[in-house]
């Protein structure tokens, strides 16, 4: 088995081996990706919504020692990843990361939100460093003020166009 700290190193390569194959070719491992996720989150997310993912992420950011800040509003969830563990052991490592490595995170989340009727504001904010805000609103038209404020908005495949 692969040690969990090489686990983000391997990845990167395969998404730079995917991107030569073309965008599609990363969009369609994403999606497989949040398939395998969807029997984690799926049935959490859509039965105690907003609190279910609240769960999920508190305890990734105890098993994976994350440096983020999760807060439950009324309204919406937000987490800010201080310091992603994942981008952090990419940069950390004598190959280049793949330009668009951070992309995976809401190519797996978004199909999943996007099937329980919430809605995800993704904001990398910038690619070379670990941090990111995520934001998970049940309203749609706070999803889109969220949108507005967002520094490098991410989509995922399939995400819904705006009406």
């Amino acid at each position: 088995m692969i040690p969990s700290d090489h686990f983000p190193r391997f990845y990167n390569e395969v998404f730079k081996f995917l991107a030569t194959q073309g965008h599609a070719a990363l969009e369609q491992y994403w999606l497989e990706i949040s398939k395998n996720q969807e029997r984690h989150t799926l049935e959490l997310f859509k039965t105690r919504g907003l609190t279910g993912m609240h769960e999920y992420w508190s305890h990734i950011r105890d098993e994976e020692n994350c440096d983020l800040d999760l807060e439950l509003h009324d309204d919406h969830l937000e987490l800010r990843m201080n310091v992603c563990p994942s981008l952090s052991k990419v940069l950390d490592n004598d190959a280049a990361p793949m330009g668009k490595y951070c992309d995976h995170c809401a190519g797996w989340i978004g199909p999943i939100m996007d099937k329980t009727g919430y809605h995800l504001v993704y904001d990398v904010i910038d690619r070379t460093k670990p941090q990111c805000v995520l934001r998970v609103f049940k309203d749609r038209s706070k999803a889109e003020a969220a949108e507005k404020q967002a520094t490098l908005l991410m989509g995922w495949p399939g995400k819904r166009e705006r009406e």
